[in-house]
């Protein structure tokens, strides 16, 4: 069975939505959870659920915790026994196959790298989000925040694990790659961009060139590649423009609705849509690069997010993707004996 350690005390409104995330996903996935926090807060929660005692869930007790102001860091270094860490040192002793934290994500990503180490010819490790596209199928942007400066050479080792992500996850086949630019034709984009494109050209991946910034919901490309910075501005506008879409939906049905049966086929429509949108269905995003397995969820994350973050880790752990993403690294500079890797 799968092991997935979860950091119950790094939420907004922790632990209680990482607890009923835990109690659900035990009670519908094959999987075994280690609530990872103080242990009296975290039994006291979970007393709450009269099956708790039934399901495949265990706690770990950490005394400390990072919060969302502390520096990541000053964090690792002086909060040893924090509810991240004690869960990332679960991973790597074995423990567990992956953890999942919706706490300070700077603090995640650096305990991650730090005490679980990196896969073998990954640079840095990058986070990798889910969008919504027409096509019914998500794009796969990375990075969304884990490396605000990135080189070329990064941006093709992102490609690679986009590509085997998509592939294994969401069951992709031959995933078109792009780079995210300001225009489609080659010439356009920055030095970074360019530099990469050229890179890009050499993996053995369906690489399409540059998309734009609308590409991100059309579906045009199933992996978008980019340097954090941008990928995480991309990220937080989509979070407001969600929220602006829901708001005025809400506005105008509750304006223009006169006829209770418009209202019921409307409210239907709005909830599909509203499903269709919300990050808590894709759970979290996984930190691609590193050893074991590491979703960050984001910070106000329900018990739903924590639930489809548990689902991912254990996707993930099931299809052996890091294993994977390291096999390709390997085997492309084992045939190329080039500094930047590729896949297969």
């Amino acid at each position: 069975m799968i092991t997935v350690a979860v950091d119950a005390m790094g939420g907004d409104n922790a632990p209680a939505p990482e607890v009923l995330g835990a109690v659900r996903a035990a009670r519908s996935q094959d999987v075994s959870i280690i609530l990872v926090g103080r242990e009296d807060l975290l039994r006291a929660e979970l007393s709450k659920y009269s099956d708790a005692s039934q399901l495949s869930i265990r706690i770990a007790h950490a005394s400390e915790v990072v919060t969302m102001d502390d520096n990541p860091a000053k964090a690792l270094r002086t909060k040893r026994d924090s509810s991240i860490r004690v869960a990332a040192r679960l991973v790597r002793d074995g423990e567990a196959h992956g953890l999942v934290s919706a706490g300070n994500t700077g603090a995640a990503m650096a305990t991650a790298k730090t005490v679980m180490g990196m896969v073998p010819g990954v640079d840095r490790p990058a986070l990798a989000s889910a969008f919504p596209t027409l096509k019914g199928k998500p794009t796969i942007m990375v990075d969304v925040g884990a490396n605000v400066d990135c080189a070329p050479r990064m941006l093709a080792q992102f490609a690679i694990m986009g590509d085997i992500y998509s592939r294994l996850i969401f069951h992709t086949e031959d995933p078109k790659v792009g780079i995210l630019s300001i225009g489609e034709e080659e010439h356009k984009g920055n030095e970074l961009t360019r530099t990469a494109s050229l890179l890009m050209k050499d993996l053995p991946l369906n690489f399409i060139g540059n998309v734009e910034g609308r590409d991100l919901y059309t579906g045009k490309a199933d992996v978008i590649v980019c340097d954090g910075f941008i990928g995480n501005v991309a990220l937080k506008v989509s979070e407001g423009m969600v929220e602006v879409i829901k708001h005025m939906l809400q506005e105008s049905l509750a304006a223009t609705i006169t006829r209770k049966i418009g209202y019921v086929l409307s409210r239907a429509a709005y909830t599909d849509f509203k499903k269709r949108v919300d990050y808590s269905e894709y759970g979290g995003a996984p930190l691609l690069g590193v050893k074991g397995i590491c979703i960050i969820s984001h910070g106000r994350s329900n018990d739903n997010a924590i639930r489809n973050a548990i689902r991912v880790a254990t996707e993930f752990a099931s299809e052996h993707v890091n294993d994977r993403i390291a096999s390709g690294l390997h085997q492309w500079r084992l045939e190329s004996g080039a500094a930047s890797p590729a896949v297969r």
